[in-house]
C-alpha cells in the first residue's frame, strides 16, 4: 500500500512523455496536471469521446448560465439505456455525479474524463456500467469555471489556475439548492426531476486542518434520511466502497470538522449540513448522496486518481447488487409517503450533536502551536514529515432537534406565486380547488422576527421568529393550492413549507412582507388611542410601565412607545401582520376541498 501512494504522489511531477502518442490522454493527464482545461476543451473532449463510443455516451446540454454557457450532461450507458425510462426498464440505478459546483475544486471533471474514456473507448473499466446509468455533469457552475485565475483558491495545491467559488451572479449553488435562486439550480432541479436518480455524487476540495487522508467523505445521518437509504449507505458505501477504495492505495476518512482548527486533539463535529447543500437536498428527496472531497494539500494529480478510484469502486458496488438500490429508493419514497398516517405526525428539520461522543483514530501530522504577534490568535503548524496518529473523539452523530409537523395537506392560497412557483421548480405535486370551501385550519401565526445582520447567498435570512399555531375557520377560495402529504416528496415539502425549517422560502425571506403593517396611525390619534385603552383595561398599564423601565432604548422611543398600545389594538390585528399564509388542513378538512 505504501508502494502505491508514493506511486500517486510521484504522479504529480513525473513526466508524462509516455502518454505523448496517446490519442485518448485527457488535457490535464497531457499537462501532466499542472493545469485543468478549459470548458471548450473539456466539451471537445467529451465529444470526442461520445463519437467513438458506440452509442454509449452522449453529450446533451440542459440549461444555460446567465452568462449565456451551456450547461452540458453526459448521459452514459450500455444496451442503449440512455434515457430514464429504458433505464428503469432494464432495472438499472442512475447515478449522477457531478463536479465544478465550486470550479475551483475541479477534480471530479477530469477524473470523469478519464472515467468514460475509460468506459467507452480503452475498455479498462468496460464493465464499470453493466447494471447502472451514469449521468455526468462535468461542469456544473459554468460561469465560474471559466472566471478562473491563480489567486482564488489560497489554500490549494494546484492547479495552476481555478474557477471563481461562486456564479456569474455572485451566488454559491451549494447553498441553492432549496431556495432555488439561480438560473444553474433551476435548471440542475429540472435534470433531477427528470432523471430522479438514485444516488447523488458530488465532487469536491476541502480545506481546513493538514492530515495524511487524501480524501474524506460525508454521508447525511440517518436521522435526516429513509431508513432504507440508511441502511444501503452504510452497507454499500460504508462498509464495501470505501474499503475497496483504500486497497488501492489510498487514504479515506469520514468528513473532518474540527471542533477547534487551532487544535485537532479537540475532536471533530458534523459540519451541519442542510437541505440547501447537495447530499443535503438528496436526503429530502429520499435519496442516497455521497460527498467526495479530495485534500486540498494533496498534488492534483493524487487528487483525481482519488476521485477516479472512489468513483469506480461505488460504481463496482452498485453493479454488484443494483436492485439493492433501486429497492432502497422505492421504499424510501414509500416511506415518505407513509410518514403522515402518523398520529401527531412530523418532520425532523433541525438536528443537534448526539451529546455521547464515539473515539476516533485521527491520522494527522505533528504540529506547533505559537501565540501570534499578528492576529493576536494560537497559530497551528503542520510538519507533514511526521506522521502522527491521535486519539480523538467524534461528535459526528447527529439527534433530531426542531420538528415540523406533517398535516394531511397543506394550503396556498393562489396570489402567493413565489411559494408555488417554487413548487414547480421541485416537481412537487399539487391540485387547485376549483370552487371557494370554507374549512376549519390551522395557521402559524409568527411574530418577533429577527433578521441576519449581513446578507448571504444575496438574502437577508430570518434568524428567528415566536411560532404560535392558531385553528381557523378560512375559505379557500377558487385556485387555492393543495399539496397532500401522502406523497413522496413530503419532507421536501415540508422543509419547503414550513416555518420551523431552517431552509424554508419563509427563512430564505420570499415572505418577509408579511411582517410589513400596511396602515399607520398618526401619532396624535394613537395618544388618544393609548389612553382609551387604559381606562378600559388598567392591567395594561401596569404592562406598559413594566417595559418602560426594564427596556432603556423602549422607553426612548416614542414610537415604540405608541406602538406598543396601536400593536394590541384591532386596527393593528385586523391586518393579520406575521399571519404565514401557508395553511395546514387536517383529513376532515381534506375531504371537504375535495
Amino acid at each position: 500500500m505504501r508502494a502505491t501512494r508514493l506511486f500517486l504522489a510521484l504522479l504529480a511531477t513525473a513526466p508524462f512523455a509516455a502518454h505523448a502518442k496517446d490519442a485518448w490522454i485527457t488535457p490535464a493527464e497531457a499537462a501532466g496536471f499542472r493545469t485543468t482545461p478549459s470548458y471548450a476543451d473539456t466539451l471537445a473532449y467529451l465529444e470526442k469521446v461520445a463519437a467513438a463510443s458506440h452509442g454509449e455516451v452522449s453529450v446533451q446540454t440542459f440549461g444555460t448560465t446567465p452568462e449565456g454557457r451551456p450547461m452540458t450532461v453526459v448521459v452514459a450507458a450500455k444496451d442503449g439505456d440512455m434515457t430514464p425510462e429504458k433505464a428503469r426498464a432494464a432495472g438499472k440505478p442512475i447515478v449522477l455525479l457531478q463536479a465544478g459546483i465550486h470550479p475551483g475544486e475541479i477534480e471530479g471533471k477530469d477524473a470523469g474524463l478519464m472515467l468514460l474514456r475509460d468506459f467507452a473507448v480503452t475498455g479498462k473499466l468496460a464493465h464499470l456500467l453493466d447494471h447502472a446509468v451514469l449521468v455526468f455533469i462535468p461542469v456544473y457552475s459554468v460561469d465560474g469555471h471559466e472566471n478562473s485565475g491563480p489567486y482564488y483558491r489560497i489554500n490549494q495545491n494546484g492547479p495552476e489556475k481555478m474557477g471563481f467559488r461562486g456564479q456569474a451572479q455572485y451566488l454559491n449553488l451549494n447553498r441553492d439548492y432549496v431556495k432555488a435562486d439561480a438560473p444553474e439550480t433551476r435548471a440542475w432541479l429540472q435534470l433531477w426531476n427528470q432523471w430522479s436518480p438514485d444516488l447523488l455524487i458530488d465532487i469536491h476540495t476541502t480545506d481546513g486542518a493538514d492530515y495524511q487522508y487524501d480524501l474524506t467523505y460525508y454521508l447525511e445521518d440517518a436521522h435526516k434520511l429513509p431508513p432504507s437509504i440508511a441502511a444501503w449507505q452504510k452497507r454499500v458505501i460504508e462498509g464495501e466502497a470505501i474499503p475497496a477504495y483504500e486497497k488501492m492505495g489510498h487514504l479515506a476518512s469520514p468528513y473532518l470538522e474540527f471542533k477547534d482548527g487551532r487544535d485537532p486533539t479537540k475532536g471533530i463535529e458534523n459540519f451541519g449540513s442542510g437541505p440547501r447543500f447537495s447530499t443535503g437536498y438528496a436526503a429530502i428527496r429520499n435519496r442516497a448522496g455521497l460527498l467526495i472531497e479530495t485534500h486540498m494539500l494533496k498534488p492534483y494529480a493524487v487528487r483525481v486518481q482519488g476521485t477516479y478510484d472512489v468513483v469506480r469502486a461505488v460504481l463496482a458496488g452498485i453493479n454488484k447488487d443494483p436492485a439493492a438500490l433501486l429497492k432502497a429508493s422505492k421504499d424510501g419514497d414509500a416511506w415518505a409517503a407513509s410518514l403522515a398516517a402518523a398520529p401527531d405526525a412530523a418532520v425532523p428539520v433541525t438536528f443537534k450533536a448526539d451529546p455521547t461522543p464515539k473515539p476516533f483514530t485521527l491520522k494527522g501530522y505533528a504540529f506547533t502551536q505559537t501565540k501570534s504577534d499578528i492576529s493576536g490568535d494560537t497559530w497551528i503548524q503542520y510538519d507533514p514529515t511526521r506522521k502522527k496518529s491521535y486519539a480523538i473523539q467524534s461528535w459526528l452523530d447527529l439527534q433530531p432537534d426542531a420538528s415540523a409537523p406533517l398535516p394531511a395537506a397543506w394550503a396556498i392560497p393562489r396570489q402567493w406565486t413565489a411559494i408555488i412557483s417554487k413548487l414547480d421548480a421541485h416537481h412537487i405535486p399539487y391540485t387547485t380547488t376549483q370552487a371557494a370551501v370554507t374549512v376549519t385550519a390551522t395557521q402559524d401565526m409568527l411574530t418577533n422576527p429577527k433578521w441576519a445582520e449581513k446578507p448571504f447567498e444575496g438574502r437577508h435570512l430570518l434568524r428567528d421568529v415566536t411560532i404560535t399555531p392558531t385553528q381557523e375557520t378560512v375559505t379557500l377560495p377558487a385556485g387555492t393550492v393543495i399539496v397532500r402529504a401522502d406523497d413522496a416528496e413530503a419532507v421536501l415539502a415540508a422543509n419547503l413549507l414550513d416555518a420551523h425549517a431552517p431552509d424554508s422560502l419563509l427563512t430564505w425571506g420570499y415572505l418577509d412582507a408579511i411582517f410589513e403593517p400596511k396602515e399607520y396611525g398618526e401619532p396624535r390619534v394613537m395618544e388618544a388611542l393609548a389612553r382609551k385603552m387604559i381606562a378600559e383595561n388598567p392591567a395594561l398599564k401596569a404592562e406598559f410601565d413594566a417595559k418602560v423601565a426594564a427596556d432603556p432604548a423602549f422607553a426612548a422611543s416614542p414610537r415604540a412607545r405608541l406602538s406598543f398600545f396601536f400593536e394590541k389594538s384591532p386596527w393593528y390585528t385586523a391586518q393579520k401582520v406575521g399571519a404565514y399564509p401557508v395553511l395546514r388542513l387536517d383529513k376532515p378538512a381534506l375531504q371537504q376541498v375535495h
